[in-house]
């Protein structure tokens, strides 16, 4: 018999071979040997340490900063608005969910319910504590 350890890792065995997983590491392997892409991600943390910097300072100011949070606004717009990026994030949005189903799951079967039966999703609205729970209706 197996233990749950091994079962586990037959589980993230499974889950990289989901299609959900291999089309988020493409998109993130994409992203990463995108140059236009790291150097714009580049240039929006070094904005973004810029504006920590600024911050920190005892004489702020004001017009730097208006400037700086400006430029990483339009610059956070730009970089989420690339093709990859964009596919990156459908891909990451749907690995997530499939994650969150596992979670779920687990987490059900550990509070006693029927891992085959009980949903892979929480009803909407749930925090994920039964302990102010209605059920399921």
């Amino acid at each position: 018999m197996m233990n749950v350890i091994e079962l586990t890792r037959q589980l993230g065995k499974a889950i990289q071979e989901d299609e959900r997983y291999k089309k988020y590491e493409e998109a993130a392997k994409f992203n990463d040997t995108d140059t236009e892409l790291q150097n714009s991600i580049g240039r929006f943390n070094q904005l973004r340490s810029e504006l920590g910097v600024e911050m920190r300072k005892p004489d702020k100011d004001a017009d730097r900063l208006t400037s700086l949070d400006n430029e990483i606004k339009e610059l956070y717009d730009e970089i989420m608005a690339m093709p990859k990026m964009i596919a990156f994030n459908e891909a990451k949005d749907e690995i997530d969910a499939l994650m969150k189903s596992v979670y779920y799951i687990l987490q059900q079967a550990a509070g006693g319910e029927d891992p085959e039966t009980c949903p892979a999703q929480a009803p909407t609205g749930c925090s994920g504590s039964c302990a102010s729970c209605g059920g399921c209706g």
